[in-house]
């Protein structure tokens, strides 16, 4: 049995399957309606594809674009934008640059060419250890592919779920954009699955956060995925509330400072290869450049 669930936004469990091979050979992800932004370190020209896995006999999402589906995300932050009237447009702007850090999505009701009301839109899924890879050519190898390699087929490494820094990754990032938001009486939603909710419930301070209230800046959205005939599908499970001083509380005050280190030295960590080892004689890696008209 496959632990690859989705595959390039196509469900593996379904009775019709698709063409795998034509979905692998364009490499689109459906969600964004462009190629797979996951590559291969060692072969940036091959798309990995991977969206849900199977981790403890349950789907875990492990791409935030799988939270797209049918745009509920969105939809369900529609109450949230409280400025909004019949006649406003509604636009979808991604990657905003905020005091605190830079905000996925922010959903904006316009009237007039003129910002009327917003809403700032987090998606977070689980970022896993190891390699996904030799589960995936095992699929596809089952599903008639003759070019997989046996290396790939035959490796026994496996993967697991890195709970433990997603979380707190995810809490130190808005626990530093929630003063913006709150700061200027806005909303900001974190879309997240529900068994990651768990885990944050389990090993964090969560018992203040209630059921939902539109007065508050910081909203909880916990997704789950249903089985059903024609796969699994993206509901909205559970939705909590909070604010900034709420988020502080789940860190624990003592401990923030502590966690933002350990959350710095984790990013260093992971982008630590031979290239970035520092040279007087080699140029430092680039960094991120808007693209110029």
């Amino acid at each position: 049995m496959t632990k690859i669930i989705d595959l390039f936004g196509f469900d593996t469990t379904k009775a019709d399957q698709p063409d795998w091979k034509a979905i692998v050979k364009t490499q689109q992800c459906p969600f964004v309606e462009r190629r797979c932004y996951k590559v291969r370190k060692s072969h940036p020209e091959i798309s990995i594809g991977t969206c849900t896995v199977e981790y403890g006999k349950e789907p875990i999402m492990i791409c935030p674009n799988r939270l797209l589906e049918r745009r509920q995300i969105f939809t369900d932050c529609l109450h949230l934008l409280t400025g909004h009237e019949p006649g406003n447009e509604l636009h979808m702007v991604s990657e905003i640059t905020v005091p605190g850090g830079s905000i996925d999505y922010v959903m904006a009701s316009i009237r007039d060419g003129k910002v009327r009301d917003f809403v700032g839109i987090e998606l977070q899924t689980l970022d896993t250890t190891g390699t996904v890879w030799p589960e995936r050519q095992r699929f596809l190898a089952s599903n008639g592919f003759t070019d997989v390699a046996n290396v790939d087929v035959e490796n026994r490494k496996t993967f697991g779920m890195n709970w433990k820094m997603t979380a707190k990754t995810i809490l130190v990032q808005l626990h530093h954009k929630i003063q913006t938001f709150e700061g200027v009486n806005k909303h900001l939603v974190l879309s997240i699955q529900d068994r990651l909710l768990d885990y944050m419930r389990e090993e964090f301070s969560f018992s203040h956060l209630k059921d939902a209230r539109t007065s508050d800046p910081m909203h909880f959205h916990a997704y789950t995925l249903k089985q059903t005939k024609e796969g699994h599908r993206l509901e909205l499970a559970r939705r909590l509330s909070t604010d900034t001083a709420g988020i502080a509380t789940c860190l624990g005050l003592q401990s923030e400072a502590k966690i933002d280190l350990e959350v710095i030295s984790e990013l260093i960590h992971r982008k630590i290869t031979a290239h970035t080892l520092f040279s007087i004689n080699q140029a430092p890696p680039p960094t991120r450049v808007d693209p110029q008209d």
